[in-house]
């Protein structure tokens, strides 16, 4: 009780303590602005009130700025997680700290993880020490097709983690979608159509609402999805899935479509260009694990990209909710890719767009997130080098130009029992 009290008080008294922008001035780095241009050698990145002023040479530094010599460090915006989980699960396999999906729920499209994010959970530290800033967050689904809303959020110490709640709805139409729907992808797809019919007979008349199909606050959450008011971000892994999701525009012309995972995205990149859809899509699958991915290939990405599709790396089912710092590991991988004969990668420049300014974008939120162009929110990290590089480490993060502590779980067990020592008591049981 007495270790559980001291670290219930230390967390309340971080809760409690207040956090202030400062004027920054990063200078002498390499900088990465992220937006798919070339890193500026010996540039300055400077911050007032939360965030970024300017990033580049000849930056006119305040004398109030707090003065960080980056020299011979990298200076790059946050890593924007394409695809995530995190902040919904604590311990998979615990029910009572897994709130991803609503198995036993009545209601689906009108879930709304906002509610769910743990800023507390280990994973988010975790991954902010790993230099990962931002995150689309989404729910899993239950016994729909559809998970609900998801959300932007920040992986900062503070206890308000949501930078836009219901920014999106997830809908899955892929394998899972069709077991959802009774185990028939001709069964999801009409599932799918008559949802947003009846949401349509909700708009026409809220008071009359009455369907065996879905609740009327489902019908209501589905309303912004049809009128484009709202992303929609589908789970399709196929070609074939992929070009059928596309169709859906013939009957809801409206739709703004996300592709997720889409690790035959390859086969029809041509399709998905000129559809002008974007895709946050699996990095290095390149195992068929699933009858809708016989044909994945770690150069997915790269071809898409070759064929001009907007696209950013996400995670999906990919250790979504832990590992969001696998992230610039699969960025690299994709730079190192170009290497291998008849392999299509990315440049290092559009690699690193891919996990901050590139998410970002796809999301709607390029004019604020993903970047360090002038008047974007200040998401900066400080590494001791080439951040897609495995060896490399985070010296300094900033969220919203705040200074984060980069203190975690792990990193605590490990110091506790980096010298074990014989003492009266387990070291559980120590302050």
């Amino acid at each position: 009780m007495k270790h559980f009290a001291y670290i219930l008080v230390s967390s309340l008294a971080l809760m409690a303590s207040p956090v202030v922008a400062e004027t920054i001035a990063i200078t002498g780095g390499k900088v990465v602005v992220g937006d798919g241009s070339v890193p500026m050698e010996n540039a300055t990145v400077l911050i007032r009130d939360g965030r970024v002023v300017a990033a580049g040479a000849n930056v006119t530094i305040p004398a109030n700025a707090r003065s960080i010599d980056a020299a011979g460090k990298w200076v790059t915006p946050g890593i924007f997680a394409g695809f995530s989980r995190v902040g919904l699960v604590e311990v998979e396999a615990v029910s009572q700290t897994n709130d991803s999906a609503a198995d036993g729920s009545v209601f689906s499209a009108a879930l709304d993880i906002q509610y769910a994010v743990n800023p507390f959970a280990a994973p988010v530290a975790v991954n902010r020490a790993a230099g990962v800033t931002r995150a689309v967050v989404s729910p899993s689904t239950g016994k729909s097709i559809f998970g609900g809303y998801g959300a932007i959020v920040d992986l900062g110490e503070d206890s308000n983690p949501i930078t836009k709640a219901q920014a999106f709805q997830f809908v899955e139409l892929g394998e899972t979608g069709h077991r959802r729907a009774g185990g028939s992808r001709s069964a999801s797809h009409i599932l799918f159509r008559a949802m947003l019919n009846e949401a349509r007979t909700y708009a026409r008349s809220p008071a009359l609402f009455d369907s065996d199909l879905l609740k009327a606050s489902d019908a209501k959450a589905l309303l912004p999805v049809i009128d484009g008011s709202t992303r929609l971000l589908v789970h399709v892994e196929s070609a074939n899935d992929i070009l059928k999701v596309l169709d859906l525009r013939k009957d809801f012309p409206a739709l703004k479509l996300v592709l997720v995972g889409a690790n035959e995205g390859w086969r029809v990149a041509n399709e998905i260009a000129a559809a002008k859809v974007p895709v946050l899509a699996s990095a290095l699958s390149d195992l068929p694990y699933g009858f809708e991915n016989l044909s994945a290939t770690q150069s997915n990405i790269g071809r898409m990209k070759a064929a001009g599709v907007e696209i950013a790396i996400g995670m999906i089912n990919d250790n979504d909710a832990h590992q969001l710092r696998y992230s610039m590991q699969y960025a690299g991988n994709l730079v190192a890719l170009n290497k291998m004969p008849r392999a299509t990668g990315l440049s290092w420049d559009d690699a690193f767009a891919a996990i901050s300014s590139k998410p970002a974008e796809i999301m709607g939120m390029g004019g604020q997130l993903g970047s360090l162009k002038a008047g974007r929110q200040a998401d900066v990290v400080i590494w001791t080098g080439d951040p897609l590089e495995l060896s490399t480490q985070v010296e300094t993060v900033f969220i919203d130009g705040v200074e984060q502590s980069l203190s975690n779980r792990q990193e605590r067990l490990r110091e506790r029992y980096r010298n074990p020592a014989p003492g009266a008591l387990p070291k559980a049981y120590d302050r």
